[in-house]
């Protein structure tokens, strides 16, 4: 889903071999000329053609001929139908190359690749826009030229096309234009003047109805217009943080009934927009109104931990974002304390004495004592740290910690180089409290936490 080139090519129907091998130079130039003259032929030529160009020795020895391009150029606007979707697949297949220098001398195209995206089959559209996302990926002189000539005024119209085919290649497109180095000062703007972040959000958000092929392509160009930090506020205004927050409790009530294969491929991009645009922008926790959002992100934590575990860390990022309401706290201590979920909880308890209260009258302690006796350096480190907090802003929490028994099982880490100055920390911290000496310990470490 990041910068890559794509490739569509038809079925071989005709069991004819793909070559394997570069074609001589003199057979490049002869399968030109054939090409060239006018023929009955020339469909079945540009197609032998288009079958040499997937070679790419084949390709640089192509554009270096005189007139190369300029003659497939003219065959893709000509008037034969046929003649003209096969000119296209032999551009497409230059647009694939991993030379740039066989992909800018494709530039003369690139008009006529935005004027065939009205009015033409969707098959024909289809190929122009990943022809012309190939492009983009590879070449800033491509992408320039393209600015001047329109090109997101055509992908705006073409937004609101009724095929999905089109739509998912225009997301290519799109999403390609949005990771390049000057999007965020010449390619953002123009797109936020248009009417696609709109059309983006709404495709993305009806994505589990109308398939999920061209929602993915959007959710990616809306994360990366998060990311380019200049744009936050325009989303939010749009409903960005709502819709998305629905969505992804959409697909967690849709993966808890049954494992919607690919369905993590709209999920990533979607967790990862709500977790940023939450990260940069204070005022978005106030947008987060609807309360299924955090069993929501359980839900699909735990149904993709197995299959898809990549999706977990995505999960937790968002979750610590939304650590500023305390109505967290009750479903994070439903469920079970790896590192990641302890480092959330920690940035609940960093907040202050009200939450740390909160964490407290809810039985933290009793639910930390499991891992704390775990043998995982990572995740007894957490576990130190949140009692830190918690002794530290709920002095109560430490006094009943030495009556739960807790110093003993913090005992069990002294031995270990990394824990030993923490753990004696934290048991200077629970001596220093009222009602708390049940044992002595040495002079007070605490500073190790500071």
């Amino acid at each position: 889903q990041l910068v890559s080139k794509r490739l569509l090519r038809e079925d071989e129907q005709d069991g004819a071999e793909v070559l394997l091998q570069p074609l001589p130079e003199d057979e490049v130039s002869e399968l030109l000329r054939g090409v060239q003259r006018a023929s009955e032929d020339r469909k079945t030529l540009l197609r032998r053609l288009r079958r040499a160009l997937q070679d790419k020795e084949t390709q640089q020895k192509f554009v270096r001929l005189d007139g190369s391009v300029r003659t497939l150029v003219g065959l893709f606007t000509g008037s034969l139908a046929d003649v003209q979707m096969e000119a296209a697949r032999c551009l497409h297949e230059l647009s694939h190359s991993s030379d740039a220098a066989v992909a800018e001398a494709c530039m003369p195209v690139t008009s006529y690749l935005l004027t065939y995206l009205s009015g033409h089959s969707v098959e024909f559209m289809e190929l122009c826009l990943y022809t012309l996302g190939n492009l983009v990926v590879e070449s800033e002189a491509v992408r320039k030229q393209l600015l001047p000539q329109g090109i997101i005024p055509v992908l705006a119209s073409c937004i609101q096309s009724p095929h999905e085919a089109v739509l998912e290649g225009l997301g290519y497109v799109l999403s390609q234009l949005l990771q390049a180095k000057e999007a965020p000062t010449e390619i953002i703007p123009l797109v936020l003047d248009s009417v696609l972040p709109q059309h983006m959000l709404r495709l993305v958000c009806s994505g589990l109805k109308s398939g999920t092929g061209a929602a993915v392509e959007f959710a990616w160009c809306l994360h990366y217009i998060v990311c380019s930090h200049t744009a936050n506020a325009a989303l939010i205004a749009l409903g960005a943080v709502p819709a998305l927050t629905s969505l992804l409790c959409d697909i967690a009530s849709e993966i808890s009934q049954s494992f919607s294969e690919g369905l993590e491929l709209l999920t990533c991009p979607v967790l990862r927009c709500l977790g940023n645009l939450l990260a940069e922008e204070t005022g978005c926790e106030a947008q987060i109104q609807d309360e299924r959002l955090l069993a929501a992100l359980f839900t699909v934590m735990q149904c993709y931990l197995q299959k898809q575990p990549f999706i977990v860390p995505e999960g937790l990022w968002l979750l610590n974002n939304l650590t500023g309401t305390s109505s967290i706290i009750p479903v994070l201590l439903t469920h079970s304390f790896s590192a990641q979920v302890l480092t959330v909880l920690c940035n609940v308890a960093e907040k202050g004495p009200t939450y740390c209260q909160q964490l407290h009258q809810r039985a933290a302690l009793p639910l930390l004592l499991g891992p704390l006796a775990l043998p995982d350096p990572e995740v007894v480190g957490q576990c130190l740290e949140l009692l830190h907090l918690l002794f530290l802003h709920c002095p109560q929490a430490a006094v009943d910690f030495v009556r739960q028994g807790g110093p003993q099982t913090l005992k069990q880490h002294q031995s270990t180089p990394e824990l030993q100055e923490r753990v004696q920390g934290l048991l200077d911290m629970a001596l220093q409290l009222p009602g708390a000496s049940v044992f002595s310990s040495s002079p007070a470490a605490s500073s190790a936490f500071s």
